[in-house]
């Protein structure tokens, strides 16, 4: 009797979809990064520049969220591990400006080591507790460095900083890190190493029990982790990566100095996360983008950008609490669909308005900081090509009824932009 014996299957190896889908995107990332700098307005050295920063703040940003997003933990002097390792990069910048014989592009992973130092250092103390108290002891932690890069000059250069040039060291493939647009590719480079790196943190097995923490510790405790060592082990990694983003921050401007330590650049790292969304991987880099844009055009526009800034904040917080990456992809599941024409359409009818109601608001706060804080400059302005005078009433009354007009017709679309999304939803 002869036996029929069946051919194997041979299969190709096929990758799982979802993992094929963060190749492109990450392929997409990649491919935008390298045509940035090229794009008319951003290939000058001011726009390359401004990209340089907002690559070493989503570096940032991110390491904050390792925290936050991923282990729950709210911290308020994220910046001493940023500004410690740029002050190691900075020290390592001017031994090789001494003859060190070390390539500067990659200097950046001595300020990484640095803060993943200090990281389990200062995480040996302060990851013994959670909640309020940890963002307590976070807090005094920074204010201590800060006072410290006061009281050790030799080290931290007192108010002055320490400065280094960048370009006086061994080059790397024909690098020497003079042109802007050099300094912009190696900080993307290291920009991306980090960022695939911290994703794939947030897919190991600590990265997972990251988030049991943050969702649920007493569990997490009960079923046999130990939760301190867990918040332990987020905290050193987000400590490294904010040194690496110190030290491309170090080998940017090539002057490191005790703001770098401070409380402002803590609170703005805090601003970053929550505006571009803290539960969501991109979040922080949007929310970098975003605030390190409005840091650069505002302040050159405005005395009170700082205000401005503030309000987008609170506007973000109340309406959009996943923040600007959450808002983009709750339209996702809707954008190939006939109902997202009539949500545009709707937005379209409620942003005329709201850009009515944002006119009348800014001509009464330009007009409140040019009598309160520049009176020396006179009360005649000029506001959106509008010569007006502040001393006299007429243009705050018109100001006044131009917002609230704009405000009261803002809220009849309300409904309309709601009817809208219902459908969306229902369809």
């Amino acid at each position: 009797m002869k036996t029929i014996v069946a051919a194997p299957i041979v299969t190709s190896p096929r990758i799982p979809s979802s993992r094929m889908t963060e190749s492109r995107r990450w392929l997409a990332a990649g491919l935008l990064l390298l045509v940035l700098p090229h794009v008319p307005g951003l290939n000058a050295d001011f726009g390359r520049s401004l990209l340089s920063q907002m690559g070493i703040a989503a570096v940032f940003a991110l390491s904050f969220n390792v925290l936050l997003g991923q282990t729950g933990l709210l911290s308020f002097g994220h910046a001493v591990y940023f500004g410690l390792g740029g002050y190691a990069t900075i020290h390592m910048m001017r031994a090789i400006n001494h003859g060190l014989p070390i390539p500067m592009p990659v200097v950046p992973l001595v300020g990484a080591f640095a803060g993943l130092l200090f990281g389990i250092l200062f995480g040996s103390v302060t990851t013994k507790r959670a909640g309020t108290i940890f963002a307590l002891i976070t807090l005094g932690i920074g204010e201590l460095v800060h006072a410290t890069t006061f009281m050790l000059p030799s080290y931290f250069g007192g108010e002055e900083g320490i400065t280094a040039s960048r370009t006086q060291g061994p080059s790397l493939m024909g690098l020497d890190l003079g042109p802007q647009l050099q300094v912009y590719y190696l900080i993307a480079i290291w920009a991306m190493v980090a960022a695939a790196l911290m994703r794939g943190f947030m897919r190991t097995p600590v990265g997972r029990m990251c988030n049991a923490v943050r969702d649920n510790p007493e569990r997490a405790a009960f079923v046999g982790y130990n939760t301190a060592r867990v918040r332990f082990i987020a905290f050193a990694t987000a400590g490294l990566f904010a040194g690496l983003a110190g030290g491309l921050h170090a080998i940017n401007y090539e002057i490191v100095a005790a703001d770098s330590v401070g409380a402002l650049r803590s609170g703005t790292v805090l601003l970053m996360t929550y505006i571009g969304g803290v539960g969501h991987f991109i979040g922080p880099v949007i929310g970098a983008a975003v605030l390190t844009w409005l840091q650069a055009s505002l302040s050159g526009y405005t005395s009170a950008w700082l205000l401005y800034l503030g309000v987008f904040f609170m506007l973000v917080i109340v309406f959009a609490p996943s923040g600007l990456a959450g808002l983009v992809l709750m339209h996702a599941p809707i954008v190939r669909t006939r109902a997202f024409g009539s949500v545009l359409r709707a937005y379209a009818i409620a942003v005329v308005p709201a850009i009515v109601m944002a006119i009348g608001i800014v001509l009464l706060v330009e007009m409140s900081y040019r009598m309160s804080t520049q009176p020396e400059l006179g009360t005649q302005m000029r506001l959106i090509g509008i010569a007006l005078d502040a001393a006299t009433p007429w243009p705050w009354i018109a100001a006044a009824a131009i917002a609230i007009a704009g405000f009261a017709t803002f809220r009849v679309t309300w409904p309309l932009v709601a009817a809208a999304w219902h459908g969306a939803r229902s369809s």
